[in-house]
């Protein structure tokens, strides 16, 4: 007598199953800034709670579109640091292509040029400094470092840190709307969600991750490490040169010399949005959610009666909780 195969019905997981999984996978990905997106939304219904004139237009349009240029330059700064390196440059680097820019449009160039000069000057600067970084195999802090005094040194001989005024009405892309909505804004959303689709969907911008990660195991499989690294440092210049033109339209006059504190704000939202600063991971939808809340707890601070200058003292508790926590979870994972 022949045994009959008894064909049993599939496993399914409980709904309960599915669904813890998937918000665990979830955490697991964008963990970091789902706290930071919270802290934000909590901010907002507090300070609204004590004031209610922080929801005003005039202030909606300071923390998100007037801080729009600071959550640009990070996502480049979120693509150097997530390979292992980082550039204290990035402040600098900004006044001096502003400067550019502004002398261009008053020169009487077209706005175009105005407005495309940054980005490639920005590409050729960063460009030498990843050459310097990946072939000459110097630290980026270090390479950096000289860049930020020959920038600001040379923009302070040149121009004596005067004001160029009389900028064209078509220069100042970012006085102007579209669609009814901030054009700071608007370039925020869409340069943050199409850099985090890039980072996360393409082999160039997955081979960014393996470079900060493990860089043995990602030249065993192919990836170019000197290229990555030349590469990663040119698109950050083109990041900081969109980051200039947002900045330097923003008023009626730009002052020549470089804006006080701007690397470390750039490079605290990278951190702070979760890239780790030993590199390999993190988003950079992180690193722009976190500079709108530094934005929201400046203004926050403002309307409920409290010294600005606490801001700093917040954000560097944020940075040292954001570090002791990627040290535990690096710790864990060994």
């Amino acid at each position: 007598m022949e045994a009959t195969a008894v064909e049993l019905p599939p496993v399914r997981p409980r709904a309960g199953v599915q669904r813890k999984g998937w918000l665990r996978r979830l955490f697991a990905d964008y963990g970091q800034e789902i706290v930071v997106l919270a802290a934000i939304v909590v901010l907002f219904v507090v300070v609204t709670a004590v004031n209610p004139r922080f929801v005003s237009a005039n202030n909606l349009t300071t923390i998100f579109s007037g801080n729009a240029y600071i959550a640009v330059a990070a996502i480049g700064m979120a693509m150097v640091i997530i390979t292992g390196n980082i550039d204290v440059s990035v402040g600098a680097l900004i006044g001096v292509l502003a400067t550019i820019s502004g002398t261009l449009a008053v020169a009487g160039y077209p706005v175009w040029v105005a407005w495309l000069a940054p980005v490639l000057v920005g590409m050729a600067i960063n460009s030498v400094i990843g050459v310097l970084v990946a072939y000459a195999r110097i630290p980026s802090i270090v390479v950096t470092l000289g860049a930020l005094s020959i920038l600001r040194g040379g923009l302070i001989s040149a121009t004596g840190g005067t004001w160029i005024s009389d900028l064209p009405p078509a220069f100042l892309l970012a006085q102007k709307k579209l669609l009814g909505l901030p054009v700071p804004l608007v370039i925020m959303v869409v340069l943050t969600l199409l850099a985090a689709a890039w980072m996360r969907y393409s082999a160039f911008g997955r081979s960014l991750y393996a470079v900060g990660g493990n860089p043995e195991a990602a030249l065993a499989t192919g990836i170019p490490l000197e290229r990555r690294i030349v590469a990663v440092f040119a698109i950050h210049g083109a990041f900081a040169g969109l980051a200039t033109i947002l900045f330097a339209t923003q008023l009626q006059v730009i002052q020549s010399t470089v804006p006080p504190n701007l690397e470390l704000t750039v490079i605290t939202a990278a951190v702070i949005g979760g890239v780790s600063i030993l590199g390999g991971t993190g988003t950079v939808i992180g690193s722009t959610l976190a500079t709108i809340l530094f934005a929201t707890i400046g203004s926050a601070l403002i309307f409920v009666n409290v010294s600005a200058y606490w801001l700093r003292a917040v954000i560097g508790l944020l940075i040292l909780a954001t570090v002791l926590v990627d040290m535990l979870r690096r710790h864990r994972r060994t």
